[in-house]
């Protein structure tokens, strides 16, 4: 199996997180993980060009073969928060769009699944076994890196038994 670059990511507004893992041979390896984050104080246009900013440069680093989110999902009673979520989303996947990259969305119980077997999980529980598949002795903060991470995974997981 060729080494396959995917890219995680959890999308949000204030703070995106990204992780970046490195699939060959039925084996995974973390290469990076952090955030990408905007001043909440700053209008919506600038916030909205440093999350397309800061993920054109993890895009440049390492040259994903496929990129993953969490699909999103909004309830009645806050439409305003699905339609900001909308705009971050949109800007992540233009920034993998123009560079030709594959977007997936998961399902955050299919995700929550891959890592820890329970689609019910707790960020918590993503969380420390994100740590524990990749060794990572201390708890990763914020939860937006481990969320991002464990989409890596689960798309890992989705593509290797497709």
């Amino acid at each position: 199996m060729a080494e396959k670059i995917i890219l995680g990511i959890d999308p949000g507004l204030n703070i995106t997180g990204f992780g970046v893992i490195s699939a060959s041979s039925g084996t995974i390896k973390l290469l990076d993980a952090g955030t990408i984050r905007s001043k909440a104080s700053d209008p919506l246009t600038p916030r909205l060009a440093e999350l397309y900013r800061g993920l054109a440069e993890v895009i440049q680093k390492y040259s994903p073969d496929v990129m993953g989110m969490e699909k999103i999902y909004s309830h009645y009673r806050h439409p305003a928060t699905a339609i900001i979520m909308g705009h971050a989303r949109g800007v992540l996947c233009l920034a993998a769009g123009l560079k030709g990259i594959r977007v997936e969305s998961l399902p955050a119980s299919r995700v929550k699944k891959a890592v820890t077997g329970n689609g019910r999980a707790s960020k918590q529980q993503v969380n420390g076994m994100v740590c524990r598949i990749f060794g990572i002795r201390s708890e990763l903060k914020p939860l937006d890196v481990s969320d991002a991470l464990a989409v890596a995974i689960a798309l890992y997981e989705a593509e290797r038994y497709a």
